[in-house]
This record gives C-alpha cells, sequence and structure tokens, in this order.
C-alpha cells in the first residue's frame, strides 16, 4: 500500500515542477501569458481522453500494468522537458504527464484502497490525498529551489525526478496483483463510457462538484501563483513561488494526515465552508500587494482543498461498486482534472482583455458559486437520506 502511495506522489511530482520554472520558460521562448496558461492546462486533453477512453482499463486488465505504462509516459514526459527548445516541446510534454498522471491516478487510487489490509475506504482515501498533495508540495518545492539557486534548472530539475522516479518504478513493478480475473490485453475495451450508473448520479455530483471547485483553486496555485508574485506584489525569486504553491500542498497533506476524522458528508461541509474565505483572502492579497494576506490565504486555501479533496474521493469510494470502482474514480478524476485546468484557461483567456485582479475576481465568484451549489446539494441529499 505504501509504495503504491509512493508512486502516486512520484507521478504527481511532474505536475508542479514547471510551476516555478515557467517564468525561465516565458523569458526563454518568448511566450504570452495566455500561452503560458495554455501549456499549462493543456494535460487536460491528455487526461479527459485518457479517462474518458481507459478509465475502466485498469479494470480489466489490472493495476500493474496500467501503473507501470503510466510510469513510462511520465519518463518520456522528463525527457521532452529536458530537450525542449520551444513551446511546442512544453506542450509535449504537459500533454504526455497529463496523459501518465490520468492513467495513473484512477488505478493507483483503486490499488491503495486493495492493498489496504482492512480495506478501510476512509483510509485508503486519505493516504491517496496525502500522497497526491506531498507530491505535488515537494514537486514544486524543489523545483523552486533549483531555479533559485542551481545551473541549468530546466534540466536539473526533471534529471532529479527521473533519479526518483527509478526505485519508485522498480517498487511498483513487484506490487502484488490486485484484479485476480485480469484479461489478457487484447481484450482491452476502450469503448468510451461515463463510468457512473445512472443510479448514483445524484449521490456523485456533490462530492464531483466540490472536487472541481478545490481542484480549481489548486489549479490556480499551481499556474498562476508566480504570475501575481512577479506582479501585484513584485517578487520574482524562483524559491518563493515554490515555496507558496508548496505551502498549499505540504499543509494539506498535514491536514489530512491530523483532521478529525468525520463523515464524508461533514467533511466536505467544513472544507467547502473554508474555501469561501480562502478565496476571498487570496483575491485581497492581489488587491493590497499583501504577502502576510496571501501566506493567510494559502494555510486555509490548503486545509480546505486537501480536506474537502479527501472527503469527496472518500464519498466516491464509498458509492462505488468493486467491479466500476477504477471507471467512477477515473470519472471522479476528470471533474478533479477541469477544475485544476478549465478556469486557469478562462483567467488567462479574461486577462487578455481586462486587468488580472478584475479576472481573479471572476474566478473567484465562479468558485463562489459552486461551492454554494455544493453545499446547497449536500443539503438536500442530507435530508433526503434522513
Amino acid at each position: 500500500m505504501w509504495v503504491a502511495a509512493a508512486e502516486m506522489a512520484a507521478i504527481y511530482l511532474i505536475s508542479t515542477i514547471p510551476t516555478p520554472l515557467y517564468a525561465i520558460y516565458q523569458e526563454r521562448f518568448g511566450f504570452s501569458q495566455i500561452m503560458l496558461t495554455l501549456i499549462y492546462a493543456v494535460y487536460v486533453v491528455g487526461t479527459t481522453a485518457a479517462m474518458f477512453f481507459l478509465g475502466r482499463v485498469s479494470d480489466q486488465i489490472g493495476r500493474r500494468p496500467v501503473v507501470l505504462v503510466s510510469l513510462g509516459i511520465v519518463a518520456a514526459s522528463a525527457f521532452c522537458f529536458i530537450a525542449a527548445r520551444g513551446v511546442v516541446w512544453l506542450f509535449a510534454a504537459r500533454a504526455l504527464s497529463g496523459l501518465a498522471i490520468a492513467l495513473a491516478s484512477g488505478a493507483t487510487a483503486a490499488w491503495i484502497l486493495e492493498l489496504e489490509p482492512a480495506k478501510d475506504k476512509a483510509r485508503a482515501a486519505r493516504i491517496t490525498t496525502a500522497a497526491n498533495l506531498l507530491g505535488l508540495g515537494v514537486g514544486a518545492l524543489a523545483a523552486g529551489l533549483l531555479a533559485e539557486y542551481a545551473p541549468s534548472p530546466l534540466v536539473l530539475s526533471y534529471v532529479v525526478f527521473l533519479v526518483v522516479l527509478l526505485p519508485i518504478s522498480w517498487l511498483s513493478a513487484r506490487l502484488p496483483e490486485t484484479i485476480k480475473d485480469a484479461e489478457p490485453m487484447e481484450k482491452i475495451s476502450m469503448r468510451p463510457r461515463i463510468g457512473v450508473p445512472r443510479d448514483l448520479w445524484m449521490r456523485f455530483l456533490p462530492p464531483a462538484v466540490a472536487a472541481f471547485a478545490v481542484l480549481s483553486v489548486m489549479g490556480f496555485y499551481s499556474a498562476l501563483i508566480p504570475t501575481l508574485l512577479s506582479g501585484a506584489l513584485q517578487n520574482k525569486n524562483h524559491a518563493v513561488a515554490g515555496a507558496v504553491v508548496a505551502e498549499l500542498f505540504v499543509l494539506g497533506t498535514f491536514a489530512v494526515a491530523s483532521f478529525p476524522q468525520l463523515g464524508e458528508r461533514a467533511g466536505l461541509m467544513i472544507s467547502l465552508a473554508l474555501l469561501l474565505p480562502s478565496i476571498g483572502a487570496l483575491l485581497a492579497s492581489e488587491a493590497m500587494h499583501s504577502m502576510w494576506l496571501l501566506i493567510a490565504a494559502t494555510v486555509i486555501g490548503g486545509v480546505s482543498t486537501a480536506v474537502g479533496f479527501q472527503y469527496s474521493l472518500e464519498a466516491v469510494n464509498k458509492m462505488a461498486p468493486k467491479e466500476k470502482r477504477s471507471e467512477i474514480i477515473s470519472m471522479y478524476m476528470i471533474f478533479c482534472y477541469a477544475g485544476v485546468s478549465l478556469p486557469v484557461v478562462g483567467i488567462g483567456v479574461l486577462s487578455t482583455w481586462m486587468r488580472p485582479l478584475i479576472a481573479d475576481a471572476i474566478f473567484a465568484g465562479v468558485v463562489g458559486v459552486l461551492v454554494i451549489a455544493s453545499l446547497i446539494g449536500g443539503v438536500m441529499l442530507a435530508r433526503k437520506d434522513s
């Protein structure tokens, strides 16, 4: 179980390693802010396509082969970043990393649950969430430090990642397969299919929409915090950019590990209620040019996004029958990655027509509406169940 969790953390490193490096890429390749957001968000195409066509493959052929293929793809992504000589390379690298993460996330989340000795779904959701967040935080922090204080950060960051990936891949190849009646490769069905049975949709939507909202805040930090720091706060230090992003994810990891155990519905309600002041403080930090407000917003946001991710995943884990587990988790992950990417693209587009602060205010308003909708949906579902 812990090896599977380490594999998930390693896979997610590649998602935030480029975050503090984007300013260097912009300077070296001379692309615009809208191009930056498109480069960041391009992997939504890879993730959505992979989830839609391949979301249930690990239910058919087993967890291990899907994870090992994803590890190979994420290594190819790192080599693309190393070889990058222009924007096209960055698009290719991001698309490959998105494909790898899409393949691995659903399969690994299901694998962690199946390898958990007591099959405790709540504990499995906590471990999955913590591994995810830890990988995201370490990736941003390490790349930020290398970008500021080490030579050739656009190469060294990914070389370090590949060194980490080698033992994780070796250990993952030796994990026990948990799908006992796996089908041969030639019988894989890639027929597109939405992975939520009709009778589960009403239960699935509240945690999925909540995940979209909390992941959109994570996406904002992963893509746009360096821009906010260098613009509104006049801080161009790459290590600081990496540290702020890492603060969100590392605090989230500790929150998942130490937060009192609640039912998934209560946990979601608390996380969504905390998300509102978090995005308010984030917007205020930009308007008032305040690093202290940004740090405070990140503290609240780290707790709220992590707890929201944990309990939304726990809710999905509990509703998913074993034979459709990877398929349903993959559908949940589509909501997650759409949340990570689509609002960021929207902010990038709006920023070409208006001041960044106004674009970010619109983003905050949209997230606020989603949070309120999720809260209302959760209350209505609770009343129906009682």
